[in-house]
C-alpha cells in the first residue's frame, strides 16, 4: 500500500513541464503560422485582408481551447466512474496524459481496497472484538466478534448505545485508559469481559473486548488455594503451639504430658500428610506425559490395601475384599495404589463404627471397575458434584475430626484422568456411598497375559487424605 503511495508521487504529474512546454510551443508554431499568412496576405492583397486572416485564425485557436476548456470543466464535475472526452492536437496529448494517470490511480486504489478487504477478513476472525472509535466515541468500524459480543450495527453511532453499562460509561468519560473494566455482557450470560480502550496517534480510538472468564476463574483458584492452604496448616500448627507452650510453661503428670506429645504428633501428622497431598497433586497436574502403565494383579492390589485399611480401622469397622475378576490393569502402579487407598481411606473415616467397606474389582462389557462402597454417613446429592474440588468439604467439623486434608479426591480425579477412566459417586446420606473408578475396556488384559505383573510402589504406601 505505501508502496503504491510512494510511486505515484514519484511519477510526473498529468500536466508537468514536459507537456506545457510542447502546448506552448505548439501554439506558438501555430500564432507564427497566423502572423505568417496573415502577412503573406496583406502583401499579395492588403492590410485589410490581412487583418482579417489574423482576427479568423486567433478566433479559431480562442473557440479551439474554450471548447475543450469547457469539455473538461463538464467532466470534472461529473461522478467518478466517467470517460475523458476525445481530443485534438495539444488537448489530445493532455487528455492521454491524464488518461494514464488516472488508470495508474485507479489500479493503486484497488490494490489498497483489496488490501483493506484482506485486513478487515484476518480482523474479522479474532475471537477479541475490536470497535474503532472516533474523537465523539462513535462508531467507525467494527469486526464480528464485536458486532456479535455488543449488538454493533451500523456506523456513526455512539458506542455508548451499544454498550450501556454504567461502569462502562463511566469508564469512557473518566479518560483513564490505563486500566481496563470488567463487565459481563447481555449478549453471552455468564462470561466475564474486559473492555480497554487504546488511544491512537490520530484522532481515533480502539475498543479492544476480550473473554477473560477463564484467566478470572484460574485467578480465583489460585486466591482460594493459597487461602486454603493456609488455614488448613494454621489449625494444627495453632494446637501445636498450644500444647507446646504447655509442656514449656506447666510441670505436667506423666501420663497428662504423654496425652499432649500424642497431640502435637497427630498434628504433625496431619501437616505431613497434607504436604506430601500438595506434592502429589501439583505433581500430576503438571505432568503432561502418559503415565508409564504396567500390568497389574488388581486382586492382589486391593488385598494388601484392604489390610492396611483393617489396622487403620483397628476393628471398629467390616473391611471386605469382594471376589475379583480375573482379568488385568494395564495402569501406573503407585497412582493407582495411591487412588485406592485415597478412595478406603476416606470410606473409613467417615463410616461409623460397625459399618461395613467393600472394595471390588469386576469387568463388565470390556470396562474394568473398582469400586469401594461404604456404609457411612453419605452425601447430599446437592455437595456430589463439587467433592473432586481441592479442599472442599461437606461437614468441615466432621472432616477435621476424621483426619482428612481435602485432597483426596482431587487427586483420584486427576489419576482417573491419567488413564482415562472416569470417577463415578452414588450416595444417599444416612445409607452410604460407593465410588467407582471405571477404566476404558484397552486397559484391561485377560488373566493369561505374558506381562510381568507390577508391584506396589512404595511410595504409594503414603497416607491418603
Amino acid at each position: 500500500m505505501a508502496g503504491g503511495t510512494g510511486s505515484c508521487h514519484n511519477e510526473p504529474r498529468p500536466f508537468g513541464s514536459p507537456l506545457v512546454a510542447l502546448i506552448v510551443l505548439r501554439t506558438l508554431l501555430i500564432v507564427a503560422l497566423l502572423l505568417l499568412t496573415a502577412a503573406l496576405a496583406g502583401w499579395l492583397h492588403s492590410a485589410t485582408a490581412g487583418l482579417w486572416v489574423l482576427v479568423v485564425g486567433l478566433t479559431a485557436q480562442v473557440v479551439y481551447h474554450a471548447t475543450y476548456l469547457s469539455r473538461l470543466h463538464h467532466w470534472a464535475g461529473l461522478p467518478r466512474q466517467r470517460d475523458l472526452p476525445f481530443g485534438l492536437g495539444s488537448w489530445g496529448h493532455a487528455f492521454d496524459r491524464l488518461l494514464r494517470f488516472m488508470r495508474q490511480e485507479a489500479g493503486e486504489r484497488a490494490d489498497t481496497a483489496h488490501e483493506l478487504e484482506r485486513l478487515h477478513a484476518a480482523v474479522d476472525l479474532l475471537p477479541d472484538g475490536l470497535v474503532v472509535l472516533d474523537r465523539y466515541d462513535h462508531v467507525q468500524w467494527s469486526n464480528r466478534a464485536a458486532q456479535a459480543l455488543h449488538g454493533i450495527f451500523g456506523a456513526r453511532r455512539p458506542i455508548d448505545h451499544f454498550v450501556r453499562q454504567p461502569e462502562f460509561v463511566s469508564y469512557l468519560r473518566a479518560g483513564d485508559f490505563s486500566r481496563s473494566v470488567l463487565l459481563t455482557l447481555p449478549t453471552h450470560p455468564g462470561r466475564t469481559f474486559s473492555l480497554k480502550v487504546v488511544p491512537t496517534a490520530e484522532s481515533y480510538r480502539l475498543l479492544i473486548t476480550r473473554d477473560v472468564t477463564d484467566a478470572t476463574r484460574l485467578d480465583q483458584m489460585r486466591r482460594d488455594f493459597v487461602a486454603n492452604v493456609s488455614h488448613e496448616i494454621r489449625t494444627p500448627l495453632t494446637v501445636i503451639a498450644g500444647f507446646v507452650e504447655t509442656l514449656l510453661d506447666m510441670e505436667l503428670p506423666a501420663d497428662e504430658r504423654q496425652r499432649c506429645l500424642q497431640m502435637v504428633q497427630r498434628q504433625a501428622a496431619t501437616m505431613q500428610r497434607l504436604v506430601e497431598d500438595l506434592l502429589m497433586l501439583a505433581s500430576l497436574e503438571a505432568a503432561t506425559a502418559p503415565a508409564e502403565s504396567a500390568e497389574i494383579d488388581v486382586g492382589g492390589l486391593l488385598h494388601g490395601i484392604a489390610a492396611d485399611m483393617r489396622a487403620l480401622s483397628g476393628g471398629r469397622h467390616a473391611i471386605e475384599v469382594a471376589p475379583s475378576a480375573a482379568q488385568r490393569l494395564l495402569a501406573a502402579p503407585a497412582e493407582l495404589a495411591s487412588a485406592v487407598r485415597n478412595l478406603m481411606t476416606n470410606a473409613v473415616r467417615y463410616t461409623p463404627e460397625g459399618g461395613h467397606v467393600t472394595v471390588s474389582w469386576s469387568v463388565r462389557e470390556g470396562e474394568g471397575t473398582i469400586a469401594v462402597r461404604d456404609t457411612g454417613v453419605g452425601i447430599a446429592a446437592e455437595h456430589v458434584p463439587r467433592l473432586t474440588e481441592r479442599f472442599y468439604r461437606v461437614d468441615r467439623g466432621r472432616s477435621r475430626e476424621a483426619g482428612g486434608t481435602g485432597l483426596g479426591l482431587a487427586i483420584v480425579k486427576h489419576i482417573a484422568q491419567r488413564h482415562a477412566a472416569r470417577l463415578d459417586v452414588e450416595s444417599r446420606p444416612g445409607v452410604g456411598s460407593t465410588f467407582s473408578l471405571r477404566f476404558p475396556a484397552g486397559r484391561v488384559l485377560p488373566a493369561g497375559s505374558a506381562a510381568a505383573t507390577a508391584p506396589v510402589a512404595p511410595e504409594a504406601q503414603a497416607g491418603a487424605a
